[in-house]
């Protein structure tokens, strides 16, 4: 019984095809059609499909040849650190909308920090399709 329990255990797994970058790709450059392609040397880590990755932007150093895992890539960042957003706040019937200055990157749907520029304290807010950000509190 041991002896079928271990043989059981050390049979090799199925390689699942991989997704590997076909070039140097930098941190927060836009993954392009072709720049990824599908390997069946490196395992599977989930990262879903080359045409899936297109418009998305890589969040680490990609090397050539070398796996992609789902934590590397993600939603091209619209808003830069240290850039001049637009704030909006509403509450109730209350609306202001001001300038703030962007304390971290944020991507559409991210909650970043922002320093208002007029009272200079730290808030923080939904980043918009547009690129301005929606304060939270």
């Amino acid at each position: 019984m041991r002896g079928l329990i271990l043989a059981c255990c050390m049979t090799t797994p199925l390689a699942a095809e991989g997704l590997v970058p076909t070039r140097l790709i930098r941190p927060n450059e836009i993954i392009l059609e072709g720049d990824i392609a599908v390997s069946a040397e490196v395992p599977d880590r989930g990262a879903g499909t080359p045409e899936g990755l297109i418009g998305l932007e890589a969040r680490v150093l990609l090397y050539p040849g070398r796996p992609i895992g789902p934590a590397d890539f993600g939603r091209p960042a619209l808003v830069d650190r240290n850039q001049i957003v637009s704030l909006h706040y509403w509450a109730g019937g209350l609306a202001i909308q001001t300038e703030g200055r962007a304390l971290a990157r944020g991507a559409e749907g991210d909650l970043i920090k922002v320093m208002n520029l007029a009272s200079k304290s730290t808030l923080s807010g939904r980043v918009r399709a547009d690129g301005s950000v929606d304060v939270t509190e």
